[in-house]
């Protein structure tokens, strides 16, 4: 993969455009996380600062696969500028803090890639207060709830990505529960390349998984969520309120598929987002599935040159385990 090398003028530019004239730029420091876009902190001579987001492929860490670049996929990777615009769009309308964009250039204007400039918020992510300080954290997790609830009552006909279903398209497959199904066993045989562990319980595995789908029964309408809502992607504003980031996989879809990565994440400080009425055989099933797409999503990128190698090694090792333990006797 080429080495990534930010264009320090071109970006200069871009900031100025967003912020207006007057300011020079002084610093650019990669934020840490982002394995699909870079993400950098711009500093000005004022002390004036932004994030510049870049969709350049020398930014993206996972290897390329087969339908990376199919919208009708869910799953499919959230890349580029017209995917963080339409959530964006999606999750502003809702009253759902997102990052204020500054300034969009996908015609190359200022950078050879898609770009976005959008508002900094430099303080901790919920993940960083929960941490420090659970207490501190309750505020924020009650706000957070009210957002999911506003995503929640936001319903459509039929499942997708937002930028497909807005637009009036439509999403490969018949049913969330079959496109996960599709995905689970893509996942439990990557894994199971990569992990005798897996490869031994393959059976078990894949038995478990398609009884645990075909106990879901039908659906009809879909919610927004986030898909990958975990507390390193929420931020804490100065307001105490949380913004969402890392949107772009944002979805119509089972409202279940984001409460089990938020109990997967928060682990027992999961409580507060709780809510009634969630469909318990969807839980089961996409528990499962999750942990293994926690566990072959780590192990296709450590095929790569992520840089962050033992964390992610890590967070592969804790859901093949949990996986394994679902199917034990």
């Amino acid at each position: 993969m080429a080495a990534r090398a930010v264009a320090r003028e071109q970006l200069a530019g871009a900031a100025r455009a967003a912020l207006g004239g007057g300011r020079r730029l002084e610093a650019v420091e990669r934020v840490a996380g982002g394995s699909k876009k870079g993400v950098y902190r711009l500093v000005m001579d004022d002390a004036t600062t932004v994030i510049a987001y870049l969709w350049a492929d020398a930014e993206n860490y996972w290897p390329a696969a087969e339908g990376d670049d199919d919208l009708t996929d869910p799953f499919s990777p959230g890349l580029g500028l017209d995917l963080f615009e339409a959530a964006h769009a999606r999750l502003d309308a809702l009253g759902v803090r997102v990052p204020a964009i500054r300034l969009v250039d996908r015609d190359g204007a200022h950078y050879p890639a898609d770009l976005a400039i959008v508002e900094d918020l430099p303080g901790e992510n919920l993940e960083e207060v929960l941490a420090r300080d659970p207490r501190a954290a309750a505020p924020v997790m009650a706000r957070l709830g009210e957002a999911l609830e506003a995503m929640r009552r936001h319903r459509a006909s039929t499942y997708g990505k937002v930028a497909v279903v807005d637009a009036g398209g439509t999403s490969r497959g018949t049913s969330c529960e079959g496109v996960v199904l599709e995905r689970a066993l893509r996942d439990l045989a990557e894994a199971g390349a990569r992990d005798p562990r897996i490869a031994g319980a393959r059976d078990r595995l894949e038995e478990r998984l398609l009884g645990l789908a075909a106990a879901v029964r039908p659906r009809t309408e879909y919610a927004v969520v986030h898909g990958e809502l975990g507390p390193d992607h929420v931020l804490v504003g100065t307001d105490g309120h949380p913004v969402l980031i890392d949107i772009e996989g944002s979805m119509y879809f089972d409202v279940e598929w984001e409460h089990v990565f938020l109990r997967i994440r928060l682990h027992d400080a999961y409580q507060p987002l709780g809510v009634d009425g969630l469909d318990e055989d969807r839980l089961a099933f996409y528990t499962l599935a999750q942990r293994l797409s926690l566990t072959a999503g780590p192990l296709r990128l450590l095929d790569g040159d992520f840089p962050n190698r033992a964390s992610m090694a890590g967070i592969a090792e804790y859901n093949l385990r949990k996986a394994l333990e679902l199917v034990r006797a």
